[in-house]
């Protein structure tokens, strides 16, 4: 998490430059545009049935129409919509889904659903790390708190299977990356990129470890939204 993301336009066939960039670009040393939280009320969206409708669109109707849906509280992420098929949708904040630079961005709002691996292993660290965003603890304070809960074994190791659908036309990356592409996450706990190919040229996978989380993601991009429709060509 707490991705470094440099700014680059979206376009059609750089969509994997663009992932590639979004996930491994160092962080830049330029003073921060967010430097302190916003009022708690700004992460929020008052109008519950419009988050709900967002956090959907990250994963095609036939999965998200079933899934679980929980949206953003003053202390954290509460159910909304009870599910039946295993899958959770949820809305992340700038704690979780945007560059370091908007950490405290309060417009940040990116639709993710994750499968039933992912919501038992991978989401714990997103609701936990938003849950510590809202108590206003910094960036430092997170990575020291997240190091801990994992040596603690308070959250436990990727499931295998953890995938994660990110295919919103909607939402709100930051300044930095206003719109994610689609594409899909699958998460592993320290495993090696290679395994997959990710990285190489002409691979479509995009691997990245995070030592500090015991946590590999690998990307692959789609070119299909969430609502079957194709991504613009150049």
């Amino acid at each position: 998490m707490h991705k470094k993301i440099s700014a680059i336009a979206i376009k059609g066939f750089a969509l994997l430059v663009v992932l590639g960039t979004v996930y491994r670009a160092m962080a830049q040393d330029a003073v921060t545009p967010y430097p302190k939280m916003a009022p708690i009320d700004q992460y929020l969206m008052t109008d519950q049935s419009a988050e709900i409708a967002l956090a959907r669109s990250a994963a095609p109707d036939s999965i998200a129409r079933d899934a679980e849906v929980q949206v953003l509280g003053r202390h954290g992420f509460e159910t909304a919509v009870k599910g039946k098929n295993g899958f959770v949708c949820i809305v992340g904040r700038g704690w979780t889904s945007a560059p370091d630079s908007e950490f405290w961005n309060p417009k940040v709002r990116v639709p993710m659903c994750v499968n039933a691996a992912a919501a038992r292993s991978y989401l714990l660290r997103v609701t936990k790390e938003t849950e510590w965003g809202l108590a206003g603890r910094t960036q430092a304070q997170m990575t020291e708190s997240i190091t801990a809960a994992i040596a603690k074994k308070e959250l436990p190791a990727m499931e295998s299977g953890a995938m994660c659908y990110m295919l919103s036309k909607q939402g709100y990356g930051g300044e930095s990356v206003p719109h994610w592409p689609p594409h899909l996450m699958f998460f592993y706990s320290d495993t090696d990129p290679a395994i997959w190919g990710a990285n190489l040229p002409g691979s479509p996978v995009i691997g990245m470890s995070d030592p500090v989380e015991h946590l590999t993601q690998f990307v692959v991009a789609v070119q299909r939204w969430s609502d079957g429709t194709e991504i613009a060509k150049p």
